[in-house]
C-alpha cells in the first residue's frame, strides 16, 4: 500500500491541532522522507475553547495565539509542506451546520486537488472528530469526476479507544504501516509542541503511551513500530 501512496497528493483533513501527530505522525513523516508525497493539512477546529463552560474567544485569545504557533513548530518536525488553520468551536462541530464543515472540505479539496484524504475514525468518542469524517465523507461522493481515490481513516488517542466496549462503531483497523524509530520520534517530538495538549504517563498522549501503541500495533504485523488505520475507499 504504501508504494501506491508514493508522489501522491495527501491531504489531511482533522479536527483538531495535535490530531494531525497523533492520528498519522510517524507515517506522514516516512511518506513524505521516503516515499515522495505532497501533503497539505486541514485543521478544522480551534482546538481548545470547549475547556470553559462557554465559547468565549476573547477570554483564550492568548492561548488561541500560541496554540497556532504550535502547529508551525510541529509542523517543522514532521516536515508536512502546507497547512489550512480554521477556527471551527472546539468540541461544539455538532452545533455547526454539517454543510458549513463540507463547504470547507470541498474548497480545500477542489484547491489542493488530493488523491487520497487521512482523517478521524467516524466512530471516535469526539464529536468533532465524527462530524469530520461525516464531511469528509460526504464532500469526497464516489461520482465519476470526483478525484479522491483513496480514503483512509486514523485512531486518535484519548478520542478512540474510549468509546463503550458495547459500542459497535469500534475502531477495527484493516491497514497497517510500519514506522521507523526516528519516524516515531519525530511523531512525539511535534506532539511536544503542543502546549496545551501534551500529557504525563498514563495518559494516552504521553511519549511513553505513544511509543507502547506503536510497539502494540508493531506487534500485531511482526514489525518494531506501526500504525493503524482503515481503509474506507480505494478505487484503482
Amino acid at each position: 500500500m504504501l508504494e501506491s501512496l508514493r508522489n501522491k497528493k495527501i491531504m489531511i483533513v482533522v479536527a483538531h491541532p495535535d490530531d494531525e501527530l497523533l492520528g498519522l505522525g510517524g507515517t506522514l513523516h516516512r511518506l513524505i522522507n521516503d516515499y515522495n508525497v505532497n501533503t497539505h493539512v486541514v485543521i478544522l477546529g480551534e482546538g481548545i475553547t470547549s475547556r470553559s463552560n462557554e465559547r468565549d474567544v476573547e477570554v483564550w485569545e492568548k492561548q488561541l495565539i500560541i496554540h497556532r504557533e504550535n502547529i508551525k513548530s510541529a509542523q517543522l518536525s514532521i516536515g508536512y509542506h502546507n497547512v489550512s488553520i480554521y477556527d471551527f468551536p472546539d468540541n461544539r462541530f455538532d452545533s455547526v451546520a454539517l454543510l458549513d464543515i463540507i463547504k470547507v472540505i470541498e474548497e480545500e479539496k477542489n484547491t489542493f486537488e488530493p488523491e487520497v484524504i487521512f482523517t478521524h475514525h467516524g466512530g471516535d468518542v469526539n464529536v468533532d472528530h465524527q462530524r469530520t469524517f461525516e464531511a469528509v465523507i460526504t464532500a469526497c461522493r464516489p461520482m465519476k469526476e470526483e478525484k479522491v481515490k483513496t480514503i483512509i481513516t486514523f485512531e486518535t488517542p484519548s478520542g478512540t479507544e474510549w468509546r463503550s466496549p458495547t459500542d459497535p462503531r469500534h475502531f477495527l483497523p484493516n491497514l497497517f504501516f510500519s514506522i521507523s524509530e526516528i519516524d516515531l520520534n519525530a511523531k512525539i517530538k511535534g506532539m511536544e509542541s503542543y502546549e496545551f495538549e501534551r500529557r504525563a504517563y498514563p495518559h494516552p498522549r504521553s511519549p511513553e503511551a505513544l511509543k507502547i501503541q506503536a510497539q502494540r500495533w508493531g506487534v500485531t504485523v511482526g514489525a518494531n513500530f506501526a500504525e493503524a488505520f482503515c481503509l474506507v475507499r480505494s478505487v484503482n
